[in-house]
């Protein structure tokens, strides 16, 4: 434990809330953080739909069944794919603090380092809540135009299923969150971190299960979808989403059902978080110690 850490006469979650107060505070003051953030989800699921949708349908029938819509199918990966821009945006906030000199201020008051990261994460982690919700609904709004009215069920686990696909956007979110915070403590510079985290997003995406099934994919991008994390965030949510086991990057009957590709999923998801969570508040502590030199 640092000195500055060892002087603080805060709790740890009042330190959290210190911290998630004063970044929610300073993304809502930038209008066009929140409206992009917002927006780009809901045109990435309109022109997916829209321009795939047709293409795909007949891949999608032979891989899942006739019965299931590409705008079900879409709408988890978008989910992620929003969850993923969410997180790689916070490593960028971070040097931000960095080029105005609050970053320094923070570095020197009595906060816990883990709270740092904590409050940090949750303030972006309220942001992809906020945006999942808009996408579910905006999913059933073109389910409903594809089908002429006739929707029928929409999230085949109910209620709790989409709360479990709003816990999954969480769970996915913190672990890339970790990682563009690495990256910004490692270089310092808001454009190495915006290559850096915006280079991985995409080919993150197109190399999982996010637009089509794995089995119709390349056998190399089946390989390497096996050990993305996208896959696994992806088939998380799908599945509450289709209410069935539709994991198939890895060979798990252990569990039964849906919960062949949720636990898998979330042990995948959770091993990450705790991993590069630690490892950025160790560079937190890292910074720290510079900064009192």
């Amino acid at each position: 434990m640092s000195t500055v850490e060892a002087g603080n006469s805060n709790g740890f979650l009042t330190d959290v809330w210190i911290n998630l107060k004063r970044w929610l505070i300073k993304t809502t003051r930038n209008p066009f953080v929140v409206v992009g953030s917002l927006v780009q989800p809901v045109i990435f699921l309109v022109l997916f739909t829209e321009i795939f949708g047709g293409a795909v349908g007949g891949t999608l029938s032979q891989a899942l069944g006739p019965d299931i819509s590409y705008v079900t199918y879409l709408t988890p990966a978008i989910i992620i794919q929003s969850a993923l821009v969410a997180a790689a945006g916070s490593g960028i906030g971070l040097v931000d603090d960095m080029e105005n000199g609050m970053f320094e201020k923070v570095l020197v008051s009595p906060i816990n380092r883990t709270a740092m990261f904590l409050g940090k994460a949750l303030s972006e982690i309220v942001r992809i809540v906020i945006q999942t919700v808009i996408i579910l609904a905006l999913g059933y709004v073109l389910l409903w135009f594809d089908t002429g009215g006739e929707v029928g069920t929409y999230i085949e686990t109910g209620l709790s299923g989409a709360l479990g696909i709003v816990l999954i956007a969480i769970v996915f979110a913190v672990w890339f969150t970790a990682f563009s915070n690495i990256v910004a403590l490692v270089t310092e510079d808001q454009e190495s971190t915006i290559i850096v985290a915006n280079l991985l997003v995409f080919p993150l995406l197109f190399v999982s299960s996010s637009f089509l099934p794995v089995s119709v994919l390349p056998r190399w991008v089946q390989v390497v979808a096996a050990f993305n994390p996208v896959t696994y965030g992806v088939d998380a949510a799908r599945a509450l989403m289709l209410g069935r086991d539709v994991l198939t990057v890895i060979d798990v009957t252990a569990f039964g059902g849906i919960w062949n590709t949720l636990i898998p999923s979330f042990a995948v998801l959770i091993a990450l978080d705790i991993a590069l969570g630690a490892i950025a508040v160790r560079f937190l502590n890292h910074a720290s110690s510079s900064s009192a030199q």
